[in-house]
């Protein structure tokens, strides 16, 4: 048999084995039991009275099979090493979608000394069979702090000035510490900074924001919010909280919040009063002329400076140009020898909020 011959005969073969291959049944697969795959990321917090868990749900099983219709959903609860509870056992969620769940502890359970609370959630099939309970997440159960009240907001140059009343409450040994949140209620600006963003335009700001106030600081009483901007409009809530070790974990139990408040942040402050003025008198080619000279003002709005001068018992008046002087400098050429003047100076800002004006300098001419 020629070459050409051996080829085409072991071809056919192939072909032959091939086929009778893909004619034999294989081994059965087993059939899907549509187990919803384990939530592992079951997050639960506490605050007041009020216990929140937020999961994912899968979309798939253990099988890798997509879901289609909704998951039963049961929530249980344990105290320490006791049975878990059943707290929540008649939801039903649709997968790939946020899961929530919310209670009100029952007294037993917001009362007395603080202790591990620990959630799990488990997802069933239409058999009531699941894959197992979910990761735990622990929060604390015991006497929750009390509430923050009498919440003040006051506009200062610096920022937003809150103040709350004072309480000398304590879980345990632990001091109390407050969270301020802040909402951000002008979203139609942050957006279009988004939209505008560029090297240029400021970064927008977080639409949520916690300024945490350590026990002892500020009086405990108050505290300045210095990341705040002009045009924008704010919400803040307050809430005490106490950090606690629980079982060698350390974890948090928060009170209820607050009353909200609100503020407008404006531009309604004027610069800062510039300092240090001097003036110093000085004769250049028969001609007299008196500098000042003072330190410059940080302020970021500022548009500059205005100087005002005054001879003997004569009013004030403004010497400076209409539009103000950029720098911490100015030459008065209008003097006349052996006279004195007397000077001082103010800031403006560019939405024409002028300063109070500074200390005084005098100076007298020389005479020829």
């Amino acid at each position: 048999m020629g070459t050409v011959q051996k080829f085409v005969a072991l071809a056919l073969l192939a072909v032959a084995l091939g086929v009778s291959g893909c004619g034999t049944p294989g081994a059965p697969m087993p059939p899907s039991l549509n187990l919803p795959v384990v939530v592992s990321d079951l997050a639960a917090t506490r605050t007041g009275d009020q216990v929140s868990l937020t999961w994912t749900m899968p979309r798939k099983t253990t099988d890798n099979l997509l879901l289609k219709n909704n998951i039963a959903v049961h929530v249980c609860r344990k105290e320490g090493t006791g049975e878990c509870d059943v707290v929540g056992n008649d939801l039903e969620i649709a997968p790939g979608t946020a899961g929530s769940f919310a209670e009100t502890l029952p007294a037993a359970l917001r009362t007395g000394r603080p202790r591990a609370l620990t959630y799990f959630v488990e997802l069933k099939n239409r058999n009531g069979r699941s894959a197992g309970p979910s990761n735990a997440s622990v929060v604390v159960a015991g006497q929750a702090p009390v509430p923050v009240t009498g919440l003040t907001a006051e506009l200062r140059k610096e920022g937003v000035l809150l103040h709350w009343k004072p309480d000398g409450a304590e879980t345990g040994s632990e001091q109390m510490a407050i969270r301020l949140h802040r909402t951000l209620l002008t979203l139609e600006t942050n957006a279009r900074l988004k939209k505008q963003e560029s090297l240029l335009t400021p970064v927008p700001e977080p639409v949520e924001r916690n300024l945490l106030v350590e026990p002892g600081k500020g009086g405990h009483e108050r505290a300045l919010d210095a990341e705040v901007r002009t045009g924008q409009s704010y919400e803040y809530r307050a809430q005490r909280i106490v950090r606690i070790t629980v079982d060698g974990k350390k974890l948090e139990l928060a009170g209820a919040f607050s009353a909200p408040v609100r503020i407008e942040v404006k531009d309604i402050f004027p610069p800062a009063v510039p300092t240090a003025l001097v003036a110093v008198a000085a004769v250049e080619d028969s001609t007299s002329f008196i500098d000042l000279s003072w330190q410059p003002v940080g302020d970021a709005d500022l548009a500059g400076y205005i100087v005002y001068r005054a001879a003997g018992v004569e009013a004030w008046e403004r010497i400076s140009p209409p539009q103000p002087i950029v720098g911490p400098a100015y030459r008065d050429s209008e003097v006349l020898a052996g006279h004195t003047y007397r000077y001082r100076v103010s800031a403006i800002d560019q939405t024409g909020h002028e300063s109070a004006p500074s200390a005084e300098a005098e100076e007298t001419v020389p005479a020829p």
